[in-house]
């Protein structure tokens, strides 16, 4: 197996076993200014990936320079990386560390690039909130062992459970929902996924059956995408996300941006009504405006919050930060108001990087205790 060894500026405190994320999941060890990442073993829903964590977990707890002094996981209780880190924690006779997603997406940087206390916004799928329920558009004030939540997208049902996240139609049902608009949702869909299948989304979303709710800067893309009719189901990971990027990206090569009022916070419904409005031959042009009022917003509120808490580090981190549109525009609105602006370098923005930025607190958190 090929380990990558990433050197740090800021030695860590303690040695620290970490088990990575649920998807694209990679262990590492932390030990003073190193850090050693496993290759990446996918997602743990096989048994062919629970199989390469443990023998990569074997691995790096063999080629530790002294004794590991804590292990560090996920926040969600019921993932095989958590149990396994349990067991591990007892086998060593260590505390085990539970480290929330997003907080560990924006310690990744902290790790990386030295950083103290800073601004964080991490944008992904999903992860497990501390108030246990599903988030992914975070505005965080993060230190090295805490977080404070300070703002987030407006919360979406997912009707239907996860298939939710493989169908962006149902993720423009529930913007549709939000909006008083649920008796639109069969006429919109039903030409395109059938009528029972809009009858019954429009069913749950109006009853709230099984329909969790998430914060997930990725189904609003979702959403977005669901809406102007760029995706309705998913084949791949992200492929409507990347169908909206493109569209933006292409309309925005050959037209200035919409001239509309900036977006002053992250409350994107007021944009998805008139992105709702839209023909049909403007889709693209819906894209860039999600885009840009996105972006908007994410800046105004980091903004907003560095100067509230007195910070001028601003971290992007989780996958979203992927699109390159999104990024590009969040980095120069923050860099504008005169922030430093810091994503990773060494390591993946998404979850296969994880397992740096839950080590990095575990090691700090270890420390202060003892």
């Amino acid at each position: 197996m090929s380990f990558t060894t990433v050197a740090l500026p800021t030695a860590a405190p303690r040695r620290v076993l970490a088990f990575g994320a649920w998807l694209k999941n990679a262990a590492g060890l932390l030990e003073g200014d190193r850090f050693v990442l496993s290759p990446n073993h996918g997602d743990l829903g096989t048994p062919e990936a629970c199989g390469a964590l443990d023998r990569s977990i074997e691995q790096l707890a063999t080629q530790a320079g002294g004794p590991v002094d804590a292990v560090a996981h996920d926040l969600h209780p019921d993932f095989y990386s958590t149990h396994l880190a349990h067991r591990w924690a007892a086998r060593l006779g260590v505390p085990a560390y539970a480290v929330q997603h997003h907080h560990a997406h924006i310690a990744v940087v902290q790790a990386e690039a030295g950083l103290g206390d800073v601004i964080g916004l991490a944008l992904d799928g999903v992860g497990l909130g501390s108030d246990g329920t599903s988030c992914g558009g975070e505005l965080l004030r993060c230190s090295a062992t805490g977080f404070e939540r300070l703002d987030h997208l407006p919360p979406l049902l997912l009707p239907g459970g996860d298939i939710a996240a493989r169908e962006p139609w149902r993720m423009a049902a529930a913007v549709m929902t939000t909006l008083g608009q649920r008796d639109q949702i069969e006429p919109r869909f039903a030409p395109v996924v059938g009528e029972q299948a809009a009858r019954i989304v429009a069913t749950l979303l109006g009853r709230g059956l099984n329909c969790s709710v998430t914060t997930s800067a990725g189904r609003w893309f979702d959403a977005a995408a669901g809406v102007l009719g760029l995706s309705v189901r998913q084949a791949e990971e992200a492929e409507a996300a990347l169908a909206l990027e493109r569209a933006a990206t292409v309309w925005l090569d050959t037209h200035p941006a919409p001239d509309r009022p900036p977006q002053a916070d992250l409350d994107l419904r007021p944009l998805f009504a008139d992105l709702l409005a839209l023909p049909a031959a403007a889709q693209a042009q819906g894209a860039a405006r999600f885009h840009i009022a996105l972006a908007q917003g994410l800046v105004a509120e980091a903004r907003a919050a560095a100067t509230r808490h007195g910070l001028t580090h601003v971290v992007l981190g989780g996958g979203c930060f992927f699109n390159r549109l999104l990024s590009q525009r969040v980095t120069t609105g923050l860099e504008a108001a005169g922030l430093q602006v810091h994503r990773p370098t060494a390591l993946s923005c998404g979850d296969g990087g994880l397992a740096l930025g839950q080590a990095w607190v575990a090691a700090h958190r270890r420390g202060r205790s003892t």
